[in-house]
């Protein structure tokens, strides 16, 4: 009696107050054409606006998963049920992504479309983001979960106007034990504090995002005014995807080909084949398909190839669909086999702040910065090479990889022609030319300014939840100065440059006898980086072992991923190298900043005024684009 009593309140009676605190499950069990038909907007007239689109416009993601997440489809329930009332309060606490994350721009567009008063308080303490209290102590979650939470209170009354958006931060740990120095937990301040009473901050949320979260509305436009790198180098794809790393990749190329050997001979049954490799079958790739496909390819060999895997860090990959699920057919097309260079970014970078800029010269793998899916790395190639189908059409050579608009704007504001050449790739930016730019100097000049940290700092609130954007300028100087700093780090992190570089500290070189990575390992010690308890190497600056690109801290990832392995003198050397190539890093970041300072500073000169293609952004092209 009293489930059936429930069920006629939950489903016809009216509803004044939704409360409670959702599962939250990414890889949702709950899955029907209703809940579905509702989160885009086609339940009943009273219905709840949809959760795709963004001022009527579909939303325009790739994978909107997030959005089948369980909280987000109770919260569109509850609202739901409540535009049904026409008035009503929903107060849940769940995990705080939605406030910020991109994908849900349109979920929070509605939200306000049916509420006219929003709470949000943000319970932070997301171990995936790695968060902290500002004052740099610790910052607990309020559960025993990894996920950040927050409370989000949701007002809709008949006489309904625009929403009125409130946002409050608590950060700390659980529970204080002794509040003589002026700090409470996060419980005690909860259990004190009631919504009229507690601080808020006003916010506005408007286009694009539509955030729940404060920002400086003046950087924020100026960060908008940049070239974000998707409409610049409009070809990106998400980094490659094996699913099977243990399989499809390997430090040793001799070891994956015996692999692929097993798998195309046929003294094994596949079961055999799953049980010595630890492979598993899924809807989008099974050991027999995959045996099948090989052992069609009388070439598979070719396939063999290294790969962009981490940081300083490339391995031997089959780069196939018989080995992964998605190699992406943009990295067949214009990198594997041919002359480029990629510039890797990511849409998210909410742990450690944007960090997440990197070249490749290789394919590269989706997480060759990025530690998580959400900040998973895009590859933008420089260079577009014709398929075999537009060869068949006449097409040859090989084209930038940047907007026609991008370059005219880009031209306009330097006062100067754009010119490239078809056939290899320059091994040097060209700044000899007064009158010219090419896109390897383009190129440069973007990795040069994603590496200030300035730029990194002065919109780090606006990385986290886009791409980044690049700021033009009208300053050629700045512009060549640039260019030529920018190629110097590319050329570093190609390990391409660091023989010729000065030795800015003793060579890295292993002590000892044993050059195992032991477990537990490594550690830094005053200056020495140990492997093990008898070796280390010597010589690496504390600022050089802390470095981070993207999420890794690379001189403890590079070692920490060959736990177990016995190095080399060729892997010894190689670590030699990635320690002076950081070092020389954090010299070149900080003369970048020097150089955008002495020119005056951020905004750069120019970058505040944006030409169209209507208005005259009409930079000078020697060949078609693609």
């Amino acid at each position: 009696d009293e489930s059936n009593a429930a069920d006629e309140v939950k489903l016809h009676r009216p509803v004044l107050v939704v409360m409670g605190n959702p599962p939250y499950s990414g890889h949702s069990a709950n899955r029907g054409k209703w809940m579905d038909d509702l989160q885009h907007g086609l339940v009943d007239g009273v219905g709840v606006p949809s959760y795709y689109e963004v001022d009527g416009a579909p939303l325009g993601e790739k994978n909107p998963k997030w959005l089948k997440n369980d909280y987000v489809k109770f919260l569109c329930f509850g609202q739901w049920r409540i535009a049904r009332n026409g008035e009503g309060i929903l107060a849940f606490i769940t995990d705080h992504g939605y406030l910020d994350n991109p994908t849900f721009r349109g979920m929070r567009q509605s939200l306000t479309e049916t509420y006219n008063r929003i709470y949000l308080l943000d319970l932070h303490g997301s171990a995936k983001k790695k968060e902290k209290h500002p004052d740099g102590s610790k910052d607990e979650n309020v559960f025993d979960i990894e996920q950040g939470v927050g409370i989000g209170t949701f007002v809709s009354s008949p006489n309904k106007e625009t929403a009125q958006i409130s946002h409050a931060h608590l950060f700390g740990v659980r529970e204080v034990s002794n509040e003589s120095n002026g700090k409470i937990g996060k419980y005690q301040w909860l259990l004190k504090n009631e919504i009229e009473i507690a601080e808020w901050t006003e916010i506005e949320s408007q286009n694009p995002f539509y955030l729940f979260i404060p920002q400086d509305a003046t950087l924020f436009s100026e960060f908008q005014n940049g070239w974000k790198i998707t409409r610049m180098m409009p070809t990106n794809v998400l980094g490659f995807q094996t699913h099977r790393d243990h399989f499809a990749i390997d430090f040793d190329k001799k070891n994956l080909r015996k692999r692929i050997q097993d798998l195309y001979e046929v003294e094994l049954s596949n079961n055999e084949i799953r049980k010595l490799y630890g492979l598993t079958d899924s809807s989008s790739w099974t050991v027999s398909k995959a045996r099948k496909e090989l052992r069609e390819n009388k070439d598979w060999q070719k396939d063999l190839i290294q790969c962009s895997y981490r940081p300083f860090d490339n391995r031997f990959g089959y780069y196939s669909t018989v080995a992964m699920d998605r190699p992406r057919g943009e990295l067949i097309d214009h990198v594997v086999g041919k002359d480029n260079l990629c510039l890797l970014s990511s849409r998210q970078q909410a742990t450690l702040g944007y960090q997440h800029s990197w070249v490749a010269k290789k394919p590269a793998n989706d997480c060759v910065v990025s530690t998580t899916s959400r900040e998973a790395n895009q590859v933008f190639p420089l260079y577009l090479y014709p398929t075999e189908k537009e060869k068949a059409l006449g097409a040859t050579g090989r084209v930038p990889n940047f907007s026609k608009e991008f370059i005219g704007e880009f031209s306009n504001q330097l006062g100067l022609e754009f010119k490239y050449e078809v056939g290899t790739l320059n091994d040097e930016v060209k700044t000899n030319s007064s009158l010219h730019f090419s896109p390897e100097d383009v190129f440069a000049y973007a990795y040069a300014v994603f590496h200030s940290p300035t730029y990194r700092s002065r919109y780090a609130e606006f990385l986290k939840i886009d791409f980044p954007r690049l700021p033009l300028t009208s300053d050629t100087e700045l512009f060549r100065k640039l260019c030529t700093l920018g190629a110097e780090l590319v050329a570093l992190h190609l390990l391409e440059s660091v023989d010729a570089l000065p030795a800015f500290h003793p060579s890295a070189t292993a002590d000892g006898t044993d050059k195992t990575v032991a477990a537990g390992f490594p550690k830094y010690e005053g200056g020495k980086v140990l492997i093990n308890k008898t070796t280390w190497f010597d010589g690496v600056p504390a600022e050089v072992w802390n470095f981070h690109i993207g999420g890794y801290q690379v001189c403890h990832k590079w070692l920490k991923d060959r736990k177990g392995r016995t190095l080399s003198a060729e892997d010894i050397a190689h670590y030699g190298k990635i320690t002076v190539a950081l070092e020389a890093t954090i010299r070149l970041m900080a003369e970048i900043d020097e150089v955008i300072e002495e020119h005056g500073g951020f905004p750069l000169t120019g970058s505040q005024t944006r030409a169209t293609p209507e208005t005259g952004a009409g930079g000078k092209l020697t060949l078609p684009f693609a």
